[in-house]
């Protein structure tokens, strides 16, 4: 299938008018090789080993959330070479779905809601909200670790925990968590959590679940969404970059 055949379907998933200003010229087609296409991969990130991957795998497009060049660049150095010198020496085209795919029905705020067990999720300006059955503060951290296979943090102690929003990714602003307040959350999922917001918002359970588990149910899940619109072979490369602590 021709790249350009493909570029409205991943705009009827992630529609670009989604997403917020600042993404605004940095999503969808970021390397356009016009290729043709007969297996897509699919990642969070378009690191150095996420690109090998897809080479390795036969990929023609790689699609991932973050995208390979965000900021305008007057020079490129050894390691952005690295990385277009694997995807252009193996033919392979690259696709941003960022903002416009938090937002996104069935895209990652959704996925995050899902795999937490949300029920009655709705939709907010910044995420989703949904219940779960009333449960404490630690069953409810426990939760949130096992549900997406992650260490977290969290502050804050509520003596029940039944309304929760969830926001994938970089969630922890002080706008965004005054939301959750309106909405009567009890608890807010996301990640990288600060010490102003800590001290701000000492009325509300604040989970960080680290930004790679909060947005990888997502890309996930666009997969089978992908692999059954385009009758494509379509692969998952999961690669969290960890961070080594002491």
């Amino acid at each position: 299938m021709q790249l350009k055949n493909i570029i409205p379907i991943l705009e009827e998933v992630a529609p670009p008018e989604l997403a917020e200003d600042f993404d605004i010229g940095r999503i969808g087609l970021t390397l356009n090789l016009e290729n043709d296409i007969r297996k897509i991969a699919i990642a969070l990130d378009p690191t150095e080993y996420v690109l090998n991957r897809a080479a390795k795998i036969g990929a023609d497009l790689l699609i991932t959330h973050h995208t390979l060049i965000f900021h305008s660049i007057n020079c490129i150095d050894k390691k952005l070479a690295d990385s277009l010198r694997i995807a252009l020496d193996n033919n392979i085209s690259l696709y941003s779905m960022h903002t416009n795919f938090d937002k996104a029905k069935g895209g990652i705020n959704d996925a995050l809601a899902n795999r937490l067990g949300l029920s009655d999720i709705q939709e907010t300006p910044i995420g989703r909200i949904g219940t779960i059955t009333p449960c404490s503060t630690e069953t409810f951290v426990n939760l949130v670790s096992k549900s997406l296979n992650t260490h977290i943090q969290y502050t804050g102690n509520k003596d029940e925990i039944k309304k929760v929003m969830v926001f994938g990714g970089s969630g922890f602003r002080s706008e965004y968590i005054e939301t959750a307040r309106e909405y009567g959350a009890d608890a807010y999922v996301s990640s990288e959590l600060k010490h102003d917001i800590i001290r701000s918002f000492n009325d509300m359970l604040l989970v960080d679940a680290t930004h790679y588990a909060t947005e990888n149910p997502g890309m996930q899940n666009l997969c089978p969404v992908l692999a059954d619109k385009l009758k494509l072979d379509v692969e998952f490369i999961d690669h969290d970059p960890l961070i080594k602590t002491i």
